[in-house]
């Protein structure tokens, strides 16, 4: 006798729709959440721009102070512990950091509040405008960023050596038109105290610990570098040769080749670095990219050979690597020589243009 199932237990749904309608409700719900921190933090900024411009301004000093206080005692009755006075503080430190407000407008689109948080603090306008754009072009998280700053990136990039006018406008450039530079990438040093190397080593040593550490090697790098070959064979007149490292760079569009040395950099290592990138432009350059660029990784350099060399020309950084984080003040003082250096340099070659 057939019998009638009389269980009361729905049917399961089926895996792909369900699948479907979890991705919906889950990028409803990130859309909400974004829509409303952009919403809380430009109310922040016109709080900032609002206590500024009517109770903190030069004018009104001792009347700030006393108004102040009052102020947030009532909007914390009102709204809660977010508007106290320490917090107001923040938001007039806020709209004082970030004064454009097209400009925040476009960095709200990727950035939370707690992005501006670890921002606000930085003194110096373009290093600021640096971490919140390459946060933005790289989708940086809160921990991210606050690494990227306290492991000084932005003083150990090429740009950070140009003249202000310089690094206004490539900041500009990637702001506007998204378009990245060598120079926001290419830094100096390049810390690699992941790599976990002892006191004594090889070049096939730091290789094949940059092999291992990838992943982390690719993060010192930055944004967009993609891994392409180990010890690449280039043959040339039937002779081969062979490049350490070869990357590939989306947001550049051109391949990136590394060199790793021990010891100082020597003047010949930019022969065989030019020898490289012209090979790999006439035989792996895609149409539509740009000419290869070189790295040369070394412990050490001279100032002058690098100067006399004109490496840039030639599309070479050279920089050297540290294996083992010196401490903060050694690595400030150092990156201050190095910025102070460079920009006497450029200028000794373009006198008018400092003046």
């Amino acid at each position: 006798m057939n019998r009638r199932n009389t269980s009361t237990h729905p049917a399961a749904a089926p895996s792909a729709l369900l699948g479907d309608i979890r991705s919906l409700i889950e990028a409803a719900r990130q859309r909400a959440a974004s829509a409303v921190n952009s919403e809380l933090t430009m109310l922040y900024w016109r709080i900032g721009q609002r206590i500024e411009t009517q109770v903190l301004d030069g004018r009104r000093g001792a009347y700030g102070k006393q108004v102040l206080p009052t102020l947030a005692a009532q909007l914390v009755k009102d709204y809660g512990s977010g508007f106290a006075e320490k917090n107001l503080r923040r938001m007039v430190q806020f709209s004082h950091a970030f004064p454009d407000e097209q400009i925040l407008v476009s960095l709200l689109r990727q950035l939370s509040w707690t992005h501006f948080i670890a921002l606000i603090p930085l003194k110096d306008m373009l290093q600021r405008d640096y971490y919140a754009q390459m946060a933005c072009a790289e989708r940086w998280s809160v921990r991210t960023l606050r690494e990227r700053i306290n492991s000084m990136l932005y003083e150990r990039t090429a740009l950070s050596q140009k003249p202000d006018e310089t690094v206004a406008k490539e900041l500009a450039a990637l702001r506007d038109a998204q378009r990245m530079s060598p120079t926001l990438l290419m830094r100096d040093p390049y810390i690699l105290d992941f790599l976990g190397l002892q006191d004594s080593w090889q070049e096939s040593d730091l290789e094949a610990a940059i092999i291992r550490e990838m992943e982390s090697f690719l993060l010192e790098l930055g944004a967009g570098f993609s891994f392409v070959a180990r010890q690449k064979r280039i043959q040339i007149d039937d002779e081969d040769f062979h490049l350490d490292l070869l990357f590939y760079n989306r947001k550049l569009r051109r391949l990136v080749a590394v060199e790793l040395k021990l010891g100082e950099f020597k003047p010949a290592y930019k022969g065989q670095m030019e020898l490289y990138l012209r090979w790999l432009d006439q035989h792996e350059r895609e149409p539509q990219e740009a000419s290869p660029l070189g790295i040369i990784l070394c412990t050490g350099k001279k100032r002058e050979q690098i100067e006399l060399l004109e490496l840039h020309k030639s599309g070479i950084h050279v920089a050297e690597y540290l294996t083992h984080l010196p401490p903060r003040t050694v690595l400030i003082a150092r990156l201050q020589q190095a910025t102070e250096r460079a920009r006497w340099q450029i200028e000794q070659r373009h006198p008018d243009e400092s003046a």
